[in-house]
């Protein structure tokens, strides 16, 4: 039988026992959770996708609000600048182009210009011979002395005529009256010729108061008929004066000659209508010019701009409204005008062939109107516009 001392030995022992059995398990457990840790350090390294596959965060969606805020700020904003402007690059420059011709055809005997030469108004600039038509003019000339000197002749003709006549017609009626005066006294003789008795007288005294007597009424007969011609004294007075009138008529259409051939002289010096460049020049010296037949074209110096500006952009145009001209020839050079005027029709209305709406099938079409537009300043004298170059421009509404 065992005594008491051995055991509490025993029992030590099993409470050793507990003890080591307890601390295995703590060194289990804690081995145990090492390796855990150590797992889970490997998962991470060895799984570095991890931290990507995270949400993309709040970052991206504030810097895209702020991007469209930047955005429809600056749309507002350049909505609220450009809300009274319209422009269109449907625009050109334009001009008055000359087209030069002679009306008289000649040889070139003087010419003075060259390819796009600027010249003033009243330069000569092409002179044709002009022999011939001074000859035509002198010929003239001559025509018109003759027919002032036939005036001259027939206004004498007719002061003589307003003289002549009247006495021709008062020297008929006195012949007239010494006819009747003539025939009575041969009437006279003849009645006592043929009372008489017959042997106081003779057959031959009687045969001659016979023919005395009828040479008496003949007489008279012709001395009526004298005052009948000589008391047409108004009508051969007008026939004088129609011929004065006629006269005058010649003087006048020779005056007329006169004056066409000083044309047709004048004509062989073309001068410059007005202030402008000479262009499309086909004219030589010693060239033989047609009547009629172009030779240049000259550009004169104001120049506008003719834009072609969409019907739907002319609701608040009105003649008067300030614009802003850009020109793609020069970007540097910005001009400033105003609109003139605006066209009644669009440019199809005046073309060639305008569309016939009414046959077959219908599709609208934006038309475009010509707008004339005024340049008032910017232009610079060494910076010339040539006719048809594009712009743009830009119309400040009212």
């Amino acid at each position: 039988m065992p005594d008491q001392d051995e055991r509490p030995d025993h029992d030590g022992d099993k409470a050793g026992n507990d003890s080591n059995r307890g601390k295995r398990k703590n060194d289990s457990d804690g081995k145990g959770g090492d390796d855990k840790s150590n797992d889970k350090s490997n998962d991470k390294s060895n799984n570095p996708s991890n931290e990507q596959k995270k949400g993309p965060g709040k970052k991206p969606l504030i810097i895209l609000a702020v991007v469209v805020v930047f955005l429809i700020l600056g749309g507002l904003a350049w909505w609220f600048v450009t809300r009274n402007q319209v422009s269109t690059d449907d625009a050109y420059t334009d001009g008055d182009a000359v087209t030069i011709a002679p009306k008289v055809s000649g040889y070139v005997v003087v010419m003075n210009l060259g390819d796009n030469k600027f010249v003033h108004k009243g330069d000569l600039l092409i002179k044709i011979d002009p022999r011939d038509y001074q000859a035509q003019l002198d010929q003239a000339n001559a025509q018109l002395g003759l027919a002032k000197a036939q005036l001259d002749s027939a206004q004498v003709q007719l002061d003589i005529a307003r003289v002549q006549y009247p006495a021709q017609l008062t020297q008929a009626k006195a012949q007239e009256q010494s006819a009747q005066a003539n025939l009575a006294q041969t009437r006279a003789a003849y009645e006592r010729q043929r009372t008489v008795d017959i042997r106081a007288t003779s057959q031959q005294n009687i045969d001659t108061a016979t023919a005395q007597q009828k040479s008496a009424l003949a007489n008279v007969a012709q001395a009526q008929a004298q005052v009948k011609t000589a008391s047409l004294v108004p009508q051969q007075i007008s026939q004088a004066q129609a011929t004065v009138e006629e006269r005058r008529q010649q003087v006048q259409q020779a005056e007329a000659q006169v004056e066409a051939a000083t044309l047709n002289l004048s004509y062989t010096e073309l001068r410059a209508p007005a202030d402008g460049w000479v262009t499309k020049r086909n004219v030589q010296y010693g060239t033989f010019l047609q009547a009629g037949a172009s030779i240049f074209s000259l550009v004169t110096t104001p120049v506008w701009v003719t834009a072609n500006f969409k019907e739907s952009q002319l609701e608040r145009m009105r003649p008067g409204d300030s614009v802003d001209v850009s020109v793609d020839a020069y970007p540097n050079l910005k001009l400033h005008g105003h609109v003139d005027s605006i066209q009644l029709g669009s440019g199809s209305r005046f073309s060639a062939f305008p569309a016939e709406n009414a046959t077959g099938n219908f599709v609208k079409i934006v038309q475009r109107v010509p707008v004339k537009i005024l340049i008032d300043s910017g232009l610079q004298p060494d910076l010339p516009l040539p006719l048809g170059i594009s712009v743009i421009p830009k119309v400040m509404l009212k």
